[in-house]
C-alpha cells in the first residue's frame, strides 16, 4: 500500500508539472478520468500500460514513477502481454531522475499515445476495425509495432481506449456547440445537427460508431462502454426536452421516454445514410440522404415534441 502510495504521488507530480487538469490528463493518456481519481486515491492500482503512457506524457521513466526498477514487480500490475511495468522501464530506457528528464525529441501534439488512438480511430473508420493491423497503427505513426505494443499491450486494451477517445471527442463536441444556447428548442436542432452525417468528419464518427455497435455485441469491456455512452446521451437529449418542457417550448411529455424514441430515429436514420451514400454523396435512394435524414428528425420533433403556438 505504502509504494501504491507513492506511485501515486508520482504521477501527481507529472500532472503537475504538465500543467493541466487531472480529467485533462486522463484524456491525454486515454483513460477514464474515474480510473485516475481512483488510482491516484490509493484504491486501484496503475496498470503497467498507464504508467507506460504517463511516463511518456511526462518524460519520466517508469521505474521512477515506481520509485525503483526492483521494486517494480511488487507494486504494479500485470498488464495483458503478461509483462510488469519494470520490464516496460528496462525495454524504453535507463532509469533517470525527475530532475534529468529525457534528451527533447519531437513528439506528437497531445503526446504519442494520444497520436496512437487518433490513428487508430481513423483507420477504423476507413477499414473496419478487424482489418486494421498493429502494423498499420505503427505505420500511420511513423514508429514501431513494440512502440504500439509499449503503450496498448492488446488489440482489446487498443479499442478500449478507442472508444473512450470517442465518447470523450462527442461530448465535448456537443458541449461547446451547444454552450450559451438557452432556447431549448435550439439546443435540440443544434444535437439534430451535429448528428445529421453531412460532413466527412461527421462519417468518418458514425463508420466507427457502427464497428463499436457490432464490436459491443461481443465484448464485455466494449458493452459496458456502450450502455454508458447511451445513457449519457440519452441523459443529455432528454435534459434538454425536460428543459423545453418547463420553457413551454415542447410540450408535456415524458422526457426519457421521448429521449429514446429520439435517440433510436437518429441511429437508425443515420445508418441508412452510411448504407446509401457514398463520400457524402446520395446513390438515388429516395428518402435516405443526410437531407433527408434531417428533415425527418425535424419533423419528428415538430410533431411529437414542439409545442402548438396559440393562433
Amino acid at each position: 500500500m505504502q509504494q501504491q502510495d507513492e506511485v501515486a504521488a508520482r504521477v501527481r507530480q507529472v500532472i503537475d508539472a504538465a500543467g493541466v487538469s487531472a480529467r485533462e490528463f486522463a484524456r491525454r493518456i486515454v483513460i477514464d478520468p474515474s480510473k485516475l481519481s481512483r488510482s491516484l486515491n490509493g484504491t486501484r492500482r496503475f496498470t503497467a500500460a498507464e504508467l507506460a503512457r504517463i511516463a511518456d506524457i511526462g518524460a519520466v521513466d517508469v521505474g521512477w514513477l515506481l520509485g525503483s526498477t526492483a521494486g517494480a514487480a511488487a507494486g504494479a500490475d500485470t498488464d495483458a502481454a503478461g509483462r510488469t511495468a519494470a520490464g516496460a522501464a528496462r525495454t524504453a530506457s535507463p532509469v533517470r531522475s525527475p530532475s534529468a528528464p529525457r534528451p527533447p525529441v519531437p513528439s506528437p501534439e497531445g503526446g504519442r499515445p494520444l497520436q496512437i488512438v487518433r490513428e487508430t480511430v481513423r483507420l477504423i473508420a476507413e477499414r473496419g476495425f478487424h482489418a486494421v493491423r498493429v502494423a498499420d497503427i505503427a505505420a500511420a505513426c511513423h514508429t514501431s509495432t513494440a512502440a504500439i505494443h509499449y503503450h496498448f499491450p492488446g488489440r482489446d486494451e487498443l479499442l478500449e481506449a478507442a472508444v473512450r477517445w470517442c465518447m470523450d471527442e462527442d461530448t465535448r463536441r456537443r458541449a461547446d456547440a451547444t454552450a450559451g444556447t438557452r432556447h431549448a428548442g435550439d439546443e435540440l436542432r443544434l444535437l439534430i445537427e451535429l448528428q445529421t452525417p453531412r460532413t466527412e468528419r461527421q462519417r468518418r464518427q458514425w463508420c466507427v460508431w457502427l464497428d463499436l455497435w457490432a464490436e459491443a455485441a461481443r465484448s464485455t469491456t466494449i458493452g459496458r462502454l456502450h450502455v454508458e455512452y447511451y445513457r449519457q446521451w440519452r441523459g443529455t437529449v432528454a435534459g434538454v426536452i425536460r428543459r423545453g418542457v418547463e420553457q413551454g417550448v415542447f410540450r408535456p411529455v415524458d422526457a426519457d421516454g421521448a429521449a429514446l424514441a429520439l435517440t433510436a430515429l437518429i441511429d437508425g436514420l443515420a445508418s441508412q445514410v452510411l448504407a446509401t451514400e457514398t463520400d457524402g454523396q446520395d446513390d438515388g435512394v429516395p428518402g435516405t440522404g443526410a437531407q433527408a435524414m434531417h428533415d425527418t428528425l425535424i419533423a419528428h420533433v415538430d410533431a411529437c415534441l414542439t409545442a402548438p403556438t396559440a393562433d
